[in-house]
């Protein structure tokens, strides 16, 4: 203890008054070190969460239809494919609906051709691009689009009807059809054909094969249940 106080003795004033002042400046900065990194720390956990919630956004309308018991997956209709529809919507009059109507290309064109034509489909973003095309093409007077799932639309309004299904739906969806739809409805099934109906016209090849029912030649075909007669 001598030796040190001896040490301390000997050190001159100035010496003594440096010391003190890096003491006091290295945990100052020490700190603001300390601070800079948990600020970045708090920005970077900032931007990943947020990435994550957008993400989230922007997926959750593609992924909650998947997730359905019946999927009605969004897949483009090709140039043909409308073409293909288009004709079979030739000389027919009266409004026309698109079951699960994607980016709007069937309405927008079906609006083109003088139709009323409505589109439902499930997933908003999808909505709200049709709703963007229809304007830019200049038929957003004729061609409406609205958020819904189809199993809870009636479609007994529509003349005309125009679906985009898959293998696993057309069953159900036929049976739907043919209890709200009039006798003078035409419903045009695109990639798949519907499972009992027969098809009053067929047009294109392989996926852009279109099949056209006329409900009132479905139903003189349905067979009448014959009267037993008395003797």
């Amino acid at each position: 203890m001598c030796f040190l106080l001896a040490l301390n003795v000997g050190t001159p004033p100035e010496m003594l008054e440096e010391e003190s002042q890096l003491k006091h400046v290295l945990p100052t900065s020490l700190e603001a070190n300390s601070l800079k990194k948990s600020n970045w720390g708090f920005l970077f956990t900032g931007i990943i969460g947020g990435t994550v919630v957008a993400v989230y956004a922007l997926a959750t309308p593609f992924i909650t239809p998947a997730l359905r018991k019946i999927c009605l997956p969004f897949v483009p209709a090709t140039t043909r494919q409308v073409e293909n529809v288009v004709q079979m919507l030739r000389c027919r009059r009266g409004s026309l609906v698109d079951i699960g109507s994607g980016d709007g290309r069937i309405v927008i064109a079906a609006a083109k051709e003088g139709f009323t034509a409505v589109g439902y489909e499930l997933n908003p973003w999808l909505v709200w691009y049709s709703r963007y095309r229809a304007w830019r093409e200049g038929v957003h007077g004729s061609a409406k689009f609205y958020i819904s799932d189809l199993w809870k639309v009636t479609f007994s309004q529509y003349s005309n009807v125009v679906i985009f299904g898959v293998p696993q739906m057309m069953p159900q969806l036929e049976k739907k059809l043919e209890l709200e739809l009039e006798d003078d409805a035409r419903v045009i099934a695109c990639r798949f054909p519907f499972p009992h109906w027969i098809p009053d016209h067929v047009t294109g090849e392989g996926i852009d094969t279109v099949w056209a029912y006329d409900m009132s030649t479905f139903r003189g075909n349905q067979k009448r249940p014959r009267k037993l007669m008395h003797l």
